[in-house]
């Protein structure tokens, strides 16, 4: 994966969550309309601040996170 230009991440936006260039835009948004079958145009006609870059960034970015593999940390027993 590049480095991300367009995906920002701070607590105090969104709950942290990744955003679009510090908007109140998440990538979950994003991806959750693609998903829906939104197409880029229509998503720009929804969100006229975005640009076509910032939806090829979102699924790039979230593509990247589910490759990313979660390993649990061993707790002691009680």
């Amino acid at each position: 994966m590049g480095t991300l230009t367009r995906i920002t991440f701070d607590s105090k936006v969104m709950g942290g969550k990744p955003c679009i260039r510090g908007m109140r835009v998440t990538v979950g948004t994003i991806v959750g309309l693609i998903a829906s079958n939104h197409s880029k145009e229509n998503i720009l006609h929804l969100y006229p601040y975005l640009e076509p870059e910032d939806i090829d960034e979102s699924l790039a970015y979230a593509a990247w996170r589910v490759e990313e593999l979660d390993i649990p940390i061993a707790q002691e027993s009680a």
